[in-house]
């Protein structure tokens, strides 16, 4: 069934073009990735799509009865607490404790953070019934666990999906169909990331071999329209029409002029950079979200700060960049350090403000040199005069991140950097931190961006402890899928202990018996199993009574927490029966 069909649509903002005369068709169980550079016109197409903009012009004709639920970036939510935002339901509960919101499901959303009301939103989104979901930059926001939840969502979700996102991991595991909007044009690439990348290639390709033929005829045609001037006067005016266009002809202008320059200039850094000694903190009487961290950060650091939200991730790093003074602990800083810090608020940006005034600051006059900085972060002349408002969500923080790297730091902290960057964009600045000669640290929950960055990564494990893990993130979630795939976890020495001690068990008890027990506890397991499905379709059939919901929602929690305990139980029999053999 045809969810929503857009028929030549087109779209613009004052100055320019995003995208024209783009058609696509969504159907019942697409999955639609939509790319494109920053500011060329994903968010305005995903409103299309939606109905909530018209477009300029071209048509779009929606299914009929067809239910939408958009997570759009721009969305206000009601009045309220998180919870009752969401719907105030088992399923609006556990969704929320998913992404990480469930300590705040009380509260009202007046009061959370930016990032904790997208994460409100997007609970909201993926828990509306609907036939199609748009999803805006979902990832935002979300640490690694909750962006591989959702995946497993998305995944099982069976209606159509069209989804904006810079994590190449989401995209390439979720989506079958890619939309890349480029240069006023849309590309439609059958296959997931990677058919993406090479379909664009050969574009490219095809492309760079087009002109070179062009350019082989124009230099044909030129040296026919140069002979002598009694024979150009016998020449069919047909023939010189078409040689001209040929020889006036160019290639398509580049999506982006050259390459995005991010080298500044950085200074010499000396062997001192920033120590941290038994730095801890907390907020209040609240939990210690990490104690007697000690770090020696070297010049040439390349670290990674993880763990899931709300483990004081950004904290850490308002500590080092000297914003917050620890309350356990002290830190050392470097007489040669130039810090930059590009958080996820960075600088608030007025605006109403042109982008040349905030890149010449407030004590001088935008120059000729302003602008050349702007033109190598890709602001072409349009752009620099044009109001903060105008810009979208990637460029602004293309435009922070410029002026964090004006500064010339030589110790330069991200803070969930990746946010709304284009993938081109990313890959580029992947590319520079690469050949950085400075100090790197970065937060961030995107998975390919860690594995290109970083070399090691601190863990903030939720419990105040926080320890280095060299590798990288691979190295680190190769360890956490260890130690979820282990049928038991064990401290280090432990093993031989426990087998000695369940020898001696053993020895007590016949074969028999450990037999029997197995039997018994393999008879619960298989009744807990029966009785879990059988109330998870009672789930799937209870529609919107929400008491009943409840009620459901709370026996299968129960049950699972049953299968737990048997399944651990069984277990220990199993090794004793080994044991005693």
């Amino acid at each position: 069934m045809i969810l929503v069909d857009c028929d030549r649509v087109s779209a613009s903002r004052p100055g320019r073009s995003l995208f024209d005369e783009v058609s696509v068709t969504v159907s019942d169980g697409d999955r639609l990735g939509i790319v494109g550079l920053n500011g060329t016109g994903k968010t305005t197409l995903l409103r299309v799509l939606s109905g909530a903009n018209e477009p300029e012009s071209g048509a779009v004709r929606m299914g009929r009865d067809v239910r939408v639920a958009m997570l759009d970036q721009e969305g206000a939510l009601p009045e309220g607490t998180a919870l009752a935002t969401v719907g105030d339901s088992w399923e609006a509960e556990a969704v929320l404790d998913r992404l990480g919101m469930g300590p705040h499901a009380h509260r009202d959303v007046s009061v959370l953070s930016g990032g904790q009301r997208k994460r409100v939103a997007l609970a909201r989104t993926l828990v509306t019934e609907c036939d199609l979901l748009i999803l805006d930059e979902p990832t935002n926001h979300l640490d690694i666990d909750g962006i591989a939840w959702l995946e497993d969502r998305l995944a099982s979700f069976t209606g159509g999906l069209v989804l904006v996102t810079h994590d190449r991991h989401l995209l390439d595991r979720t989506t079958t169909r890619i939309l890349e909007l480029d240069r006023g044009k849309g590309y439609v690439h059958e296959g997931g990331y990677a058919a993406y990348l090479e379909g664009r290639a050969d574009r490219e390709e095809r492309a760079a071999t087009s002109e070179s033929v062009r350019r082989n005829l124009a230099r044909t045609e030129l040296a026919w329209l140069r002979r002598g001037a009694p024979a150009r006067t016998r020449k069919p005016k047909a023939r010189i029409e078409a040689a001209t266009a040929i020889v006036q002809g160019k290639a398509e202008a580049a999506a982006r002029d050259g390459s995005l320059d991010l080298h500044l200039g950085t200074p010499r850094l000396g062997d001192k950079v920033i120590d941290l000694h038994g730095v801890g903190h907390r907020f209040g009487e609240a939990d210690w979200l990490f104690r007697g961290v000690d770090q020696a950060l070297d010049r040439r650091e390349r670290l990674g700060v993880v763990g899931v939200n709300g483990t004081g991730k950004s904290t850490l790093l308002d500590i080092i960049a000297g914003r917050i003074e620890p309350i356990e602990g002290h830190t050392e800083v470097g007489t040669t350090v130039s810090l930059g810090y590009y958080d996820q608020l960075t600088r608030e940006l007025d605006p109403q403000a042109r982008v040349r005034d905030i890149v010449a600051g407030p004590h001088r006059e935008p120059d000729w040199t302003d602008g050349r900085l702007l033109e190598r972060f890709w602001f072409d002349g349009d752009a620099q005069f044009a109001p903060v408002e105008m810009l979208s969500g990637g460029e602004r923080r293309r435009l922070q991140l410029l002026t964090v790297l004006a500064a010339k730091p030589n110790v330069l902290l991200l803070d969930e950097p990746t946010n709304d960057l284009d993938v081109d964009t990313l890959r580029v600045l992947e590319d520079f931190l690469d050949e950085w000669p400075g100090a790197l640290l970065v937060v961030s929950h995107d998975r390919a961006f860690l594995e290109r960055t970083v070399t090691d990564v601190v863990v903030l494990d939720g419990s105040g402890r926080a320890a280095r893990r060299p590798g990288g993130y691979a190295a680190w979630e190769d360890e956490r899928r260890a130690a979820r795939n282990a049928p038991k976890a064990r401290p280090t020495g432990a093993a031989k202990q426990q087998k000695a001690a369940a020898k001696e068990a053993a020895a007590t008890r016949s074969k028999s018996t450990i037999r029997n027990q197995l039997k018994t506890i393999e008879k619960d397991m298989a009744k807990l199993d029966r009785r879990h499905d059988q109330l998870t379709t009672a789930v799937a059939e209870a529609g919107t009574d929400h008491v009943e919901l409840a009620r459901l929602g709370a026996e299968l929690a129960q049950v699972d927490e049953e299968r737990r305990v048997v399944e651990e139980r069984w277990l220990e029999l199993a090794e004793e029966a080994e044991a005693a053999s």
